[in-house]
């Protein structure tokens, strides 16, 4: 795969863990949220809705400018990962992180599928990847599997242990 050298070099997956970004260690976040959950409309609430606030929650996630402290909540399980996305927010590339979603289908009431790409300082590092959304105490969340799809992109070993259990 011709990406695979690219996301060594520049260090995606701390680009990933911010998720991919949820590596940086940003300042301020620009959530749309103020209650600090992220954006939360549950598929009940409308495919739309929900649609909506998957993108704005999976580009937050991926946001260099997202703190640690917001990635570990957008994060499925995110506690589980929390060391690793502070230990990749150190990086000095995961400051040029962000994502972009291109669309969000198959909305049901717990998951969707996001198709998106990982940019790095504004460039496109890996597109058109698909992963999964969650439903997950009340916000919708970047899916551990998809994370950790990710982090395996990086590295062919060493995956944190919660990364066995997401699939």
């Amino acid at each position: 795969m011709r990406f695979r050298p690219l996301i060594r070099r520049i260090g995606l997956i701390p680009v990933l863990a911010a998720g991919f970004g949820l590596v940086l260690g940003g300042c301020g976040s620009s959530s749309p949220s103020s209650s600090g959950k992220g954006s939360g409309a549950s598929a009940s609430s409308g495919s739309s809705s929900a649609a909506s606030a998957i993108k704005a929650n999976w580009v937050e996630f991926f946001a260099a400018s997202t703190p640690v402290s917001k990635r570990v909540q957008l994060l499925q399980n995110g506690q589980e990962f929390a060391a690793l996305i502070t230990a990749q927010a150190k990086s000095p590339l995961a400051s040029s992180a962000s994502a972009k979603v291109s669309g969000v289908t198959g909305v049901t009431s717990s998951q969707a599928m996001v198709k998106y790409s990982i940019l790095a300082a504004g460039q496109t590092a890996l597109p058109n990847q698909t992963g999964v959304a969650v439903f997950q105490d009340g916000t919708w969340k970047v899916g551990d599997a998809s994370f950790c799809g990710l982090l395996r992109l990086e590295q062919a070993t060493g995956l944190p242990p919660a990364c066995s259990r997401a699939g």
